[in-house]
């Protein structure tokens, strides 16, 4: 058991770094998935995370830009940037504490498995 926690530690502090810059450029989600970190349960959770980040930015805005036409898109854009700032500094926090703790709303979708 002891050996199991100092293995999951060793991982957390080996790829803590990759895992927050995926969120500060969510388009970087990929990066633990072709380095030395595609083995690693926590870099993937976060890559995982952030690549839902990313698509939540990606929909919000072009939901806001349709909705536009009825005038409601000016009211979404700003909620879904505000939210994406969010989601994204509640990343960065886990990912330094070394938790792997979804996003809410956004973060029980597993696409990366």
């Amino acid at each position: 058991m002891e050996e199991q926690k100092k293995a999951e530690t060793s991982d957390v502090e080996k790829n803590k770094a990759l895992a927050i810059v995926g969120y500060i450029i969510p388009i970087l989600f990929f990066i633990p998935l072709v380095t030395d970190a595609k083995n690693s349960p926590f870099a993937k959770f976060h890559a995982n995370q952030q690549l839902n980040l990313l698509l939540f930015w990606v929909v919000g805005q072009i939901a806001a830009t349709v909705l536009t036409f009825v005038l409601i898109g000016f009211l979404i854009f700003p909620l879904v940037m505000i939210a994406g700032v969010i989601f994204m500094i509640m990343g960065i926090i886990n990912a330094s504490k070394g938790e792997m703790k979804g996003l809410p709303l956004i973060g029980g979708f597993k696409l990366i498995s």
